[in-house]
Parts: structure tokens; C-alpha cells; sequence
């Protein structure tokens, strides 16, 4: 097979010399949210390295993240470099790995989950041993996250406490979801003075993070196992987030750096493109609902916050009863990446790319399921591209919220 990847430059180290180096950021207030996606997640590498190049020594006290974007945001968070040092050892991490370093893709373990699986539907209900608790079994992922961050005892991620305690992070929010309780929780792990907050079907709870939120935050329902927190079993964060910008702003925000891995497609393409034409396979209706429940949120909650900004802005101070105006700049993919999975698709382990097509992966112009699993490094690198010329294309829209609205393009 020929690589689908299109020659490009290699990629340059995040802190390449920018005349932004020597502008002085401001940043009081400032957040960065990341969502979900699984392998989507490598798109914000791409944007962060590119933020990282003309803004290597910024600082960003608010991080928040779901799902993928946890694991991006937890190592920002975690990270005792400057941006632009951190950016690059996450790059690293991105670019090396592979399926197999997320989830098992072996022979007898996939055929050992498939087996526990049709024993359960087609066993009434009886007690299967040992529990299914996933098709796809992570503890690759869970080692892999143990190499990469400081994990102390008890699974602590430990130099986020440290990042806190010097002031360089003000607060970390990590989302997961309740398989008990069906409610939203973030996780926060940030200074003393935080407070809590209650809306519905979603809370905070102040934590140490630990290696188990993270797995628990981008735990994909079905296809990756829960995970155990306080005594409960938690899934991907994405599952009730209904407002993703919410945390950045109870922790403080009042400029929001977020973004999608959702491709924003135009109107006026959604009424005319045809990803299947046959009856839509699992596969296809799958993506369609990974889509709609884990990266979708970001529009809908862009426009109510759009919407209270200007309410806010026509308002007096006296009369806002706390309500303040958040800046945002939202960056999506520019380039169906669901799309892109497929040329890749070929690359998949043998017998998961089998149980893939048996789902109708190959069916879709659009494998949307595919792009979440898709830790292909040819993918992942091409991700990476999409994302650092997507923020480029967004430079003006970066420096007015970092620098100001009189900012220039650095």
C-alpha cells in the first residue's frame, strides 16, 4: 500500500524563533479547553504547536479537558517546561504512538472479549467470568500514561500540585462521566480558594488527579472499560457534558481558548453530501452517535455564550448579578478528519480491521467510529499538520485574545 500521507516538511520543533517571543502576554483569566475525540486529539497537538512557536514562554493558568483531550490536558498541566518544551514532549508522545500502545489488538485478547460478549447476549443475563468490562482492553493506555507522566503513589499525578503551588496553574478540570448517577463531574484539582459548583446533571468535586481519572475521563462507553472512582464507575466525560466551556468559567476563565475536533462542515455541504449509500451500516450510525455526544457540544455551547456576552455587554456593571463577558475563539479541523481515517484504514492490525469491516467501516465515506481508533502514526502525524495550519489560519483570531484587540499578527 502506498502511504496516503502527502509529502510534507518535517515538523519543526515548537520553539522556533517568532518575533512573538518578546511580546509580554497578559495571562490572568486565560483557559484552554480541550475536548474529546480519541485519536482526533492529535488535531490540538497540532494547534498547540503551533501556539507554542509564536508564543513559546505563555502561560496558561486554566486548563480543562475531556475524554482525549484529558490526556492533553493533564500533561500540559503536568509539565515543568515552558510551553513550547511541553508541546514538544507531547508531540513526541503523539508521534510514536500506535494502536497497540492504547488498546490490545492481539489475537486472544480481541477473541477472548468477543467471546465474553456473545456469551452475555446470548446467555440471558447470566454471570459471565471473569466481567466483560469493554470490547477493547486499555491497559496498554494505562501504561503508557504511567511512562509518560509522573505518577506517584496512589496514581497522583504529582507535578500538578507543584505547578499550583508556584502559581504557574491556577486550576486543572478533568470531566468524566457517572455510570451511577448518569451526572456530569469535574474533577479540579486547582488553589485553595475554588469553589464548588452544582448544576444539573452536572457538579464539580475537588480531587487530586491521579492516573484513574484520566483513564476514566476517555474511557469510550462499550468499546473501553469504566473505571472505579469513590467507589463509583465513571466513563468518557463527554457522554453528559452538554456545556464543555462551563468548567474554564467557574474556575475563573474570562478568555477561552477551545478546541473541536468536530469538522465544520458548511450548510450548505451537509444537504448534499452522501456518505453512504446503501442502508447505513453500525459503523456509520455509531459515528454518527460518537459525533453527536462527544464533540458536537462545542457549537451549541459557543452560541449560548455568544449570546450572554451580549446580553452582558448591554448591561451595567450594577445590574450583571455576577455574570462577566468571556472571550472565545473556538478552532475546528478544517479537513473532514473523520473522512481521512479511511485512507489509513488499510494499516489497522488484521484481525481488528476484520471486526471493523464487519461493522461496516469500510462502507462510509465517512468512518467517523474509525477516526476515534485510528492511532495509526501516518494518521496521527497528518492530524498534527491539519492542526498547526488551521491555527495559522486563526493567528489573527489567537493574538487578539491573547495580546488584545489592537494585537497584529505575530
Amino acid at each position: 500500500m502506498t502511504d496516503p500521507t502527502p509529502t510534507a516538511p518535517v515538523l519543526a520543533r515548537a520553539e522556533a524563533d517568532s518575533p512573538a517571543r518578546r511580546v509580554p502576554v497578559n495571562c490572568e483569566g486565560l483557559a484552554i479547553v480541550l475536548d474529546g475525540g480519541g485519536a482526533r486529539a492529535a488535531y490540538q497537538v497540532g494547534l498547540l504547536r503551533a501556539l507554542a512557536r509564536h508564543y513559546p514562554d505563555l502561560n496558561i493558568p486554566i486548563v480543562t479537558g475531556v475524554s482525549a483531550g484529558a490526556i492533553n490536558a493533564v500533561f500540559l498541566a503536568n509539565h515543568s517546561g515552558t510551553l513550547a518544551e511541553a508541546v514538544d514532549d507531547l508531540t513526541r508522545l503523539w508521534l510514536e504512538l500506535k494502536v497497540d500502545d492504547v488498546y490490545r489488538v492481539d489475537s486472544p485478547s480481541l477473541l477472548s472479549n468477543i467471546a465474553h460478549w456473545s456469551t452475555r447476549l446470548i446467555g440471558g443475563g447470566r454471570r459471565v467470568k471473569p466481567p466483560e468490562r469493554g470490547l477493547l482492553d486499555t491497559t496498554p493506555l494505562q501504561s503508557t500514561l504511567s511512562r509518560v507522566l509522573n505518577v506517584g503513589e496512589n496514581g497522583e499525578i504529582t507535578n500538578i500540585s507543584r505547578n499550583i503551588e508556584s502559581g504557574r496553574l491556577d486550576a486543572l478540570a478533568i470531566i468524566a462521566s457517572s455510570y451511577t448517577t448518569g451526572r456530569s463531574v469535574a474533577w479540579v484539582q486547582g488553589r485553595r480558594n475554588l469553589h464548588d459548583w452544582e448544576r444539573p446533571f452536572r457538579h464539580s468535586k475537588k480531587a487530586t488527579i491521579t492516573l484513574n481519572h484520566v483513564m476514566a475521563s476517555s474511557a469510550l462507553p462499550i468499546l473501553f472499560p469504566a473505571w472505579r472512582l469513590d467507589g463509583a464507575w465513571y466513563g468518557d466525560g463527554g457522554i453528559r457534558l452538554t456545556a464543555p466551556l462551563s468548567p474554564a468559567i467557574h474556575l475563573g476563565a474570562n478568555r477561552i481558548l477551545a478546541i473541536s475536533t468536530r469538522f465544520g462542515r458548511k450548510q450548505e455541504e451537509d444537504g448534499g453530501e452522501v456518505q453512504v449509500r446503501d442502508y447505513p451500516p453500525p459503523a456509520q450510525i455509531a459515528g454518527q452517535l460518537l459525533s453527536a455526544i462527544f464533540i458536537d457540544d462545542h457549537d451549541r455551547d459557543a452560541l449560548a455564550l455568544s449570546r450572554i456576552n451580549w446580553l452582558v455587554r448591554e448591561l451595567p456593571p450594577e445590574r450583571r448579578h455576577g455574570l462577566r463577558v468571556v472571550d472565545l475563539v473556538l478552532i475546528r479541523p478544517s479537513v473532514n478528519i473523520g473522512r481521512l481515517a479511511g485512507d489509513y484504514e488499510p494499516r489497522l492490525p488484521g484481525l481488528f480491521r476484520y471486526l471493523t469491516r464487519g461493522l461496516g467501516s469500510h462502507e462510509t465515506s465517512t468512518p467517523d467510529m474509525l477516526s476515534l481508533l485510528m492511532f495509526d502514526p501516518g494518521y496521527l502525524r497528518r492530524l498534527i499538520e491539519i492542526g498547526e495550519a488551521d491555527a495559522e489560519l486563526r493567528a489573527a483570531d489567537i493574538a487578539e485574545l491573547l495580546l488584545g484587540p489592537t494585537a497584529s499578527v505575530p
